[in-house]
């Protein structure tokens, strides 16, 4: 996609794939820190959660147009977490992600911490410190557009 067209052709993904498609990848991270996913502790919070997606414009479409945002939390004891984040980030670099933020600091908070794009499927991943036994484990996908639906022209 070019950074100029608000009309470049956008991905397709049905809801259900791009559900799977980002449980994989936290699995993945998940099995990356020997961590253990925590099961959803609050039905009324799931771990994926769709919206719209929202042009830099503020243009909102009506073909189905959407973003996913999926996190999950994963037991790992506080003295595993730093090893754990920089095991994350070092996949994520060799599988070809641009680390967007790094860190391990234990006089922040979180203390442990790695957000990264993907350059060519713009999927974001995020992993980091949530409490002395959890680390949160995120994937956001770029808009994406249902097969079938065809494309709004803005």
């Amino acid at each position: 996609m070019s950074d100029d067209s608000i009309n470049d052709p956008l991905p397709r993904m049905s809801k259900e794939k791009a559900e799977t498609w980002a449980r994989h990848w936290v699995e993945s991270m998940a099995r990356t820190a020997k961590a253990e996913i925590e099961p959803e502790a609050d039905p009324e919070l799931p771990p994926a959660n769709f919206t719209n997606c929202v042009g830099k414009n503020n243009e909102v479409s009506e073909d189905g147009r959407y973003t996913l945002h999926y996190s999950v939390r994963a037991k790992l004891p506080k003295d595993r977490h730093a090893d754990a984040i920089r095991a994350i980030k070092d996949t994520l670099t060799d599988k070809g992600f641009k680390i967007q933020g790094y860190r391990s600091d234990p006089s922040k908070d979180p203390a442990n911490l790695v957000d990264a794009t993907h350059p060519k499927d713009q999927q974001f991943v995020s992993a980091g410190d949530v409490t002395d036994n959890l680390i949160v484990l995120i994937v956001n996908t770029p808009c994406l557009l249902p097969p079938g639906a065809k494309q709004q022209q803005f």
